[in-house]
């Protein structure tokens, strides 16, 4: 995100922090480090007589946006907000906050209204009730048609919506970026208690009210209810019966297991599984449906049950041919090699419907890596093991026959060899070739792959989805 100069009037000098306001960008010390990069106040809020600043940095990812106090601030070199989008232009009541601001970017343009430079939030950063965002997002959703494979959805603690959205067509949510609103702008939930794990959130999610405002959520790992203090938790284990995702167990291999839900006979598990998801997903947008999808969730196994590792979503009917539409490695277990084994764990359900598939995009920064680096791995390989088919001959093979290797899609192919400068045009032929530097690199990182997906170990056979009738 760069600063538009023409949307900014620039102030060198800005005599105290009393005349910032949001909208406004300025130097703030991110915390922890020495640094000072641009930032965007998001909210002011007053607690007890000093004022807090919630702060976005512009180029850095929202998973880093903090509160701090003025003592961070750089005041001598301030950007304000043009005059016609500032605080008397924003949009002044909760009602019109959330009509007028868009969850999903795939809305009408009608619909949509400039980003509200004021929220109205209370002196303990009380956000907007969760269940009203989702009834607004579903009832902005119905002015338009369906639109793309779906994500996500939201419920309450145990069951349906307290308030639930008017009737009306399904709803689902597009994979595309949602468009920013303050509300969800902005963190909610301080730190979340999931086993033995205490986790800090990097996102907005929608939990009920009466949740974000406590210092803790605490969540049952195995049903993913949650509760808003451990004594709570512990009464809810001790009658909590499930020691594992409900659904059908397709994958075991070791310690790991793979389980797959039913979004419309596992509903309740299904929701609370995407609000916990959303803590840790910015660019995902929570709806009420989750009929529309499987999950697949990954877990470890130990004496106390199956825990879980990651999940991700699948459309039942994808007319985009997408294998994936929501993938995720739960923080404490990223940069284990979880990641890659569900990236592959989605492409061997490919292989066995005889399908391409490729995931939904826009992927998050941390996930578009790891495809980069699943594709890159898996193509290799691939590309590593042909033999000449005779004695003087160089290997050849086609792009269509990685695919069908690899179920990895087309485009996803040549964008990987691409990216890894690795075809080159001679003679009127594009030539693939291998330098000894990208050899061995792949074979230190396929080393470092300690745990793979046994084909042999899954049992699981393809629905067609599309005889309704039986599912």
């Amino acid at each position: 995100m760069k600063v538009e100069v023409e949307d900014m009037d620039v102030s060198p000098i800005c005599d105290s922090v009393s005349s910032l306001i949001e909208g406004c960008r300025l130097n703030v010390q991110m915390q922890g480090t020495a640094d000072w990069p641009l930032a965007e106040i998001i909210s002011i809020k007053d607690v007890q007589g000093m004022k807090y600043y919630y702060v976005h940095y512009v180029d850095f990812n929202k998973r880093l946006d903090e509160w701090v106090t003025e003592e961070s601030l750089d005041t001598r070199k301030v950007h304000f907000p043009r005059k016609d989008v500032g605080p008397g232009t924003g949009v002044t009541t909760p009602k019109k906050i959330l009509i007028g601001s868009g969850i999903s970017s795939g809305m009408n343009s009608s619909a949509q209204a400039s980003r509200p430079s004021s929220p109205i939030i209370s002196t303990n950063s009380e956000l907007l009730n969760g269940n009203a965002v989702l009834a607004a997002a579903l009832q902005k959703k119905m002015n338009r048609k369906r639109k793309g494979p779906s994500l996500e959805s939201e419920d309450s603690q145990e069951g349906p919506l307290t308030n639930p959205p008017p009737p009306g067509p399904r709803q689902s949510g597009s994979m595309v970026s949602h468009h920013d609103d303050i509300v969800t702008r902005m963190k909610n939930v301080e730190m979340i208690e999931l086993g033995p794990h205490r986790i800090k959130p990097w996102y907005f999610t929608p939990y009920p009210q009466e949740m974000v405002n406590l210092p803790c959520i605490y969540i049952c790992e195995f049903c993913l209810k949650y509760r808003k203090s451990r004594k709570c938790l512990e009464r809810h284990l001790s009658k909590c019966n499930l020691k594992h995702p409900p659904g059908n167990e397709i994958y075991r291999k070791d310690n790991i297991s793979f389980f797959e839900i039913d979004g419309r006979k596992n509903k309740v598990y299904a929701q609370n599984l995407c609000l916990l998801a959303k803590l840790f997903l910015d660019h995902k947008t929570l709806y009420y449906d989750t009929d529309p999808f499987l999950f697949y969730v990954m877990t470890v196994f130990d004496h106390r049950g199956f825990h879980i590792v990651g999940y991700f979503s699948k459309e039942k009917e994808s007319t985009e041919d997408y294998n994936v539409a929501c993938i995720l490695t739960l923080p404490p277990f990223q940069r284990k090699g979880y990641g890659k084994l569900l990236i592959e764990f989605s492409y061997e359900l490919s292989k066995f419907e005889g399908k391409t598939g490729s995931p939904e995009k826009p992927l998050s920064d941390l996930g578009l890596l790891s495809y980069r680096s699943y594709w890159a791995q898996t193509i290799l390989e691939i590309l590593l093991s042909i033999k000449p088919v005779g004695d003087n001959e160089k290997p050849q093979i086609t792009i269509n026959e990685i695919c069908e290797l690899t179920s990895i899609k087309k485009e996803d192919v040549i964008s990987t060899l691409q990216n890894l400068n690795l075809i080159n045009y001679y003679k009127g032929q594009y030539i693939i070739t291998l330098s000894k530097e990208i050899m061995e690199q792949h074979f230190t990182a396929m080393e470092n792959r300690k745990i793979r997906i046994d084909s042999k170990a899954l049992h699981w056979t393809p629905k067609d989805w599309g005889k309704r009738a039986k599912w």
